[in-house]
């Protein structure tokens, strides 16, 4: 995607086509934004109006994920967006990493305030000061907590989904007697956004622990998804911090351990935002639109009848058997969306539902139903074949299935014919400019990191818990030992 401006993206004008990939592949994104009427410009500099086709993707997402946090013993709740300013300055790394992106309250009921109030980036501080409330003792701990909330964070170069001042996330705050219980957290979460990418969202991940430099502000570390888009660069899908005792050390967070000894307890928090969408349609879109995985598209299914408005006969025939087919694809819970606007041809539906990538298309119409077939039109691979209407509705979520692990392995495919194992700072230039995810060795050196990304625009993304070793190996660019067990994935990135 090309650098962005401050203003917000401008949206295609309905005269023309989606912008192919090949030719600019930062207005095929914002074609398909709107055009697919995911989503719409806010009047706001930098904010959006979530449209219901978005919304109910995000809703989707939310849904299973809420699930899999709750299934590891975590409990929702929710904690205010105003916070006082003060609380950002008990930490200091964290207000520093902040304060650029810090959108701030200072008049309210037509008087100036006492103290600023920050519209909240993230809920750290105002956790750590209600977390000191409630932690008294070792038998009040582990808290599993997490909210689903919006945060505002003001940047300056914004794109719909991927960077907006205002976004719709969850972040997960969890307090552990021990270390090693906070890291088994912090491993625990990454491991659930990376099966959530990959399972529901047929979107392949690296996982890995980002460099000192790429750290969240304030954490001990952080661990990291990392997504491939269709033109080869990275997206950060979502991350998990261990914080050690860092905030409890700033919010006095301390409790009474097993020995009736004070301690500080270790704290973790993590996060997943609306970002994924965008993840979702750069990762597997292509020039005729989106191509939604089925586990979350919202619909799953679009039945389009098929007659000529003038034949009655034809189309009460048809129309029958296509709420017979709805009511049972629905009773299976399969989300089926029939399409039977009058003012639409089959054709201008085809291409509509196309864009938004619904994954299967039905189509039945008189001479199908005198065949006992309907046509199934395949999103993915463009197919369309006949499918007996006796077998129809146990043939769906088979399809949908099939059609969730064709999509994995594209974009799986596609990563792997995209990612070198780099030997020298010439083959790092060479592939990084060619789009691709490069394994490099590193020293770990700061300066040498920022080096490399202001040359090759490329960033470290994360030293994966799987890859090549980097022992015995000597850093691309000093020329040093290797800074870490591994070797570092770098790619230019969103």
């Amino acid at each position: 995607m090309t650098k962005q401006s401050a203003k917000p993206a401008a949206k295609p004008s309905k005269g023309r086509g989606l912008t192919p990939q090949a030719e600019d592949f930062s207005a095929w994104y914002n074609d398909i934004v709107y055009r697919a009427d995911l989503a719409d410009l806010g009047p706001v500099r930098g904010s959006m109006v979530i449209k219901p086709y978005g919304y109910a993707l995000w809703e989707h997402i939310q849904r299973n994920l809420d699930d899999m946090f709750k299934a590891t013993g975590h409990e929702n709740l929710y904690f205010p967006l105003l916070i006082p300013m003060s609380f950002f300055e008990r930490e200091a790394s964290h207000v520093e990493g902040f304060s650029p992106e810090l959108a701030v309250v200072t008049h309210a009921g037509g008087k100036e305030l006492e103290e600023p109030l920050v519209i909240r980036p993230t809920s750290e501080t105002i956790v750590g000061e209600m977390y000191s409330k409630w932690i008294q003792s070792y038998r009040d701990l582990p808290l599993l907590y997490n909210q689903w909330c919006n945060v505002m964070r003001w940047e300056l170069r914004t794109r719909p989904f991927l960077r907006t001042t205002e976004f719709l996330w969850q972040e997960g705050h969890t307090a552990h007697a021990t270390a090693d219980e906070a890291l088994a957290e912090t491993t625990q979460m990454v491991d659930i956004y990376a099966d959530f990418s990959e399972q529901w969202g047929a979107l392949p991940v690296f996982k890995g622990e980002k460099t000192p430099g790429e750290r969240f502000a304030g954490a001990k570390l952080t661990y990291t998804i990392e997504a491939m888009m269709r033109d080869g660069k990275a997206l950060q899908a979502g991350t998990s911090h261990y914080m050690g005792e860092n905030f409890a050390r700033a919010f006095d967070i301390t409790f009474n351990d097993v020995n009736n000894n004070q301690a500080y307890v270790h704290t973790t928090s993590w996060g997943f935002s609306t970002r994924f969408i965008g993840g979702l349609i750069m990762g597997h879109g292509d020039d005729k639109g989106l191509i939604m995985p089925p586990l979350l598209a919202p619909h799953q299914v679009v039945l389009v009848p098929i007659y000529r408005a003038t034949d009655d006969e034809a189309r009460s025939r048809v129309l029958a058997e296509v709420d017979k087919l709805h009511a049972e694809l629905k009773g299976l819970g399969v989300r089926i969306k029939v399409d039977d606007r009058p003012e639409l041809s089959p054709g201008r539906k085809f291409n509509e539902w196309e864009q938004k990538g619904v994954p299967l298309r039905l189509e039945v119409g008189p001479n199908d139903l005198d065949e006992g077939v309907a046509q199934l039109a395949d999103r993915l691979s463009g197919e369309k074949r006949a499918v007996k209407l006796a077998n129809l509705v146990q043939t769906i979520p088979a399809e949908l299935a099939a059609f969730h692990d064709a999509l994995y392995a594209r974009a799986k495919t596609f990563r792997d014919e995209h990612t070198a194992d780099v030997s020298t700072l010439d083959e790092f230039k060479e592939r990084i400019d060619a789009g691709y995810f490069v394994y490099a060795t590193h020293c770990g050196d700061a300066d040498s990191e920022k080096w490399l990304q202001e040359t090759t625009k490329a960033t470290a993304r994360c030293v994966p818990f799987d890859g090549p070793s980097a022992e015995g190996t000597v850093c691309i660019h000093t020329g040093k030992a290797s800074g870490y067990p591994r070797k570092v994935i770098f790619a230019k990135a969103y």
